[in-house]
């Protein structure tokens, strides 16, 4: 896992996603990590240093100047090369921990050709062991700082003075042996207090994480069952809104021909809407028997049925109880059908002439039909009070009621925006020239 703004590695979040992410693995270690980086300019910073101590001091070349100068130049030469390497971001041939035995060696060369005991290379030697330590983990670290020990000890009985004695050449090399051993187990114990230290954060960091998964988690829950919950009041306001008219409608129509008041005519015509409004109660049904097993939208399902348009324009007036005498009907052209669900569109032109009836008080209710290319266009026009500036918009949303308009719970206008948008349709609503209002639909529909 990567750092978002310059690429590196986080190791607090690639713990979080893989623990073993924090274990010593000097196999997988980056080469262009910055820990490499200052590894090599360190190198670099100390060759400049030796050489410039013995162009200072020639005497510490011991008498080998050529020889002595020839390592230096060729560990420059060795460094800049890994310098270019590093900052050129090229991957190395060989794996870090060979570098770091390569400078080891170069080392206790140096300090064998140089005085043993009283090279100055001696210096060098513990940032040897400190590399060893965190380039190979606490136990090679610390076997390689013995090593380099010994192989100082060795240098110290092969390239000291004469007049030093061989015990103190031998003090000299376990002197820094031990020296060498302990700043390994040093860094061995701050390696696994960083890392202790790292474990922890990442193990807080991961708590943190879960946390803050499991709070987005309830939260979305209770966003769910509170949707759930509001679908299910829709459906409830829905059911109880699309039903009131069918029901009054038949309530009246029965009550009339019970009494037996009516003509033969009339009876006809009663029974037919009895029929009309059976076949709608029916419909819903179907769609309430829908609202179990799908998402909870209210809107019922799609049936697609040959719909002539002026059969659906009567049926729509005779569900809204326009009375004959208020009816303007046009339908253009005067035989056209389409094919469409006959349920949704029903119910969205009732709603639209109910409002129009309701508002309009004696006025003719106009209901014009138009089929051309594939679109329907219906517009419902009425000589009511019309919409204040501005409320287009906000008259269609759940709950709100303008005007007179008791007994709504203000769901139709929301009930037909939902219905026409799931047609892939559109719902207008505009200022009448003279007064009132003129809800236009448009609706993309398939010809008979």
């Amino acid at each position: 896992m990567t750092s978002p703004t310059d690429g590196r590695v986080d190791p607090l979040a690639e713990a979080m996603t893989d623990p073993g992410a924090l274990r010593w693995d000097p196999w997988t270690r980056r080469s262009d990590s910055a820990e490499e980086r200052a590894a090599v300019v360190i190198r670099a910073i100390v060759v400049v240093a030796v050489g410039l101590a013995l162009a200072v001091g020639p005497e510490l070349a011991r008498g080998r100047p050529l020889v002595v100068w020839g390592i230096v130049v060729g560990t420059a030469l060795y460094a800049a090369a890994l310098v270019v390497t590093e900052w050129a971001e090229w991957q190395l041939p060989v794996r870090p921990a060979v570098i770091t035995v390569v400078d080891g060696v170069l080392v206790l060369v140096a300090c064998g050709l140089t005085g043993g005991a009283d090279s100055i290379f001696v210096a060098v030697l513990p940032l040897i062991a400190i590399a060893m330590s965190l380039r190979s983990g606490p136990v090679l670290g610390r076997l390689g700082a013995l090593g380099v020990g010994i192989g100082f000890t060795v240098a110290c009985l092969l390239g000291s003075d004469p007049e030093v004695p061989v015990a103190e050449r031998l003090l000299t090399g376990a002197w820094w042996s031990g020296f060498l051993v302990a700043a390994a187990v040093l860094v061995g114990v701050l390696v696994r207090m960083l890392e202790r230290q790292l474990q922890e954060a990442a193990d807080s960091r991961a708590r943190a994480a879960a946390e803050h998964e499991k709070l987005l988690s309830e939260r979305e829950l209770r966003a769910r069952l509170v949707a759930a919950q509001q679908a299910r009041l829709d459906g409830v306001r829905v059911v109880l809104h699309e039903f009131r008219t069918p029901v009054a409608s038949l309530t009246a129509l029965t009550t009339d021909l019970a009494k037996g008041a009516l003509s033969p005519e009339a009876s006809r015509t009663a029974t037919r809407l009895l029929a009309e409004h059976a076949v709608h109660l029916q419909d819903m049904l179907d769609g309430l028997a829908d609202l179990a097993v799908r998402d909870g939208s209210p809107l019922g399902r799609v049936t697609d049925r040959r719909v002539v348009l002026a059969e659906l324009a009567e049926a729509v007036l005779d569900a809204a109880a326009v009375a004959p005498g208020r009816r303007r009907i046009t339908v253009v052209p005067a035989g056209a059908a389409v094919r469409c669900d006959p349920q949704r569109l029903r119910r969205v032109l009732t709603n639209l002439v109910e409002n129009a009836e309701r508002h309009s008080g004696e006025e003719p209710v106009e209901l014009d039909l138009a089929y051309v290319d594939g679109t329907l266009v219906a517009e419902v026009r009425d000589r009511g009070p019309g919409l204040p500036p501005g409320q287009e918009g906000l008259v269609t949303a759940k709950g709100v009621a303008l005007g007179e308009r008791r007994g709504t719970a203000g769901l139709g206008l929301w009930i037909v925006e939902a219905l026409v948008g799931a047609m892939n349709g559109e719902l207008t609503l505009l200022p009448r020239a003279g007064g009132g209002l003129v809800a236009r639909l448009t609706l993309p529909l398939a010809p008979a």
